[in-house]
């Protein structure tokens, strides 16, 4: 899996609409007195701390593999919440009552397989909840690739980024943990945020899917495909009076273990 550096700053600017889609997530997860939480993928783990406000008898564990991002962490969390480094594919599910992850799963390939180690590790009774972009497909992420697949980019950018196949659907992602023994809800829903500003969508992947390029191209070359990606963006997303929509598709799937 290639390494993907993160700025916490210009991740957190639309922090009020990332924000969401880990509440609607975690609403779902009704588990009542749980002794440990983890919380895989954190960030900066100001999310996590709803964990802990929720479950104020409970062990709450962030983990997230970007130093940059852990540095971050509140100085406030609630006293049963600690943020650390940890990486997603040695995350060992063991004795944990709930186990959720919003928007990371997505920069993990393997993410299927790890699905089922944990599905597989948890004991009864227990819940994995995830959240995943299922935007993939959408022009933000197609015209990112058209463009880094061009004749004037594909020499540095063939390959780095993920395609659709990058997730599944919320049927795929139920049947997987069905076979596992879990009863299942999975969903998913279009957000359509309204961004303000010049050029918002191009400001918005830039903390997040747009980092493997600017990780490749480095300060001297990235301005340029910016430019080039953003006149892009222009065209698929126009701006109104109002602002500019977005629209964001995210997959969603909760499970607790019979």
């Amino acid at each position: 899996m290639r390494t993907v550096t993160w700025n916490p700053e210009v991740y957190g600017r639309y922090s009020g609409e990332r924000s969401r889609p880990f509440v609607d997530l975690v609403s779902r997860v009704t588990a009542e007195d749980p002794t440990r939480v983890a919380d895989l993928g954190c960030g900066s783990g100001n999310l996590t701390a709803m964990l802990g406000e929720r479950w104020p008898d409970a062990s709450v564990s962030g983990f997230d593999s970007s130093p940059d991002m852990v540095a971050q962490a509140p100085t406030d969390l609630p006293g049963n919440v600690t943020v650390e480094l940890g990486d997603i594919m040695s995350f060992d599910a063991t004795g944990y009552d709930v186990v959720v992850s919003n928007a990371a799963l997505q920069w993990v390939p393997s993410h299927r397989e790890l699905i089922d180690q944990w599905a597989d590790t948890l004991a009864s009774g227990s819940w994995l909840a995830w959240q995943v972009p299922g935007n993939l497909d959408a022009p933000s992420h197609a015209l990112m690739r058209g463009l880094a697949e061009s004749a004037e980019w594909s020499e540095r950018l063939g390959g780095v980024l993920r395609g659709p196949e990058g997730v599944d659907s919320p049927v795929a992602y139920a049947q997987r943990l069905q076979e596992h023994g879990f009863d299942v809800d999975a969903w998913e829903t279009t957000y359509v945020h309204v961004l303000a500003g010049a050029d918002p969508v191009l400001g918005w992947v830039r903390g997040t899917g747009l980092r493997p390029v600017l990780d490749v191209l480095g300060e001297a070359d990235a301005p340029e495909f910016e430019r080039q990606y953003s006149d892009l963006l222009r065209e698929a997303y126009p701006a109104t009076a109002a602002g500019t929509l977005f629209p964001f598709r995210r997959v969603f799937c909760v499970g607790r273990k019979r």
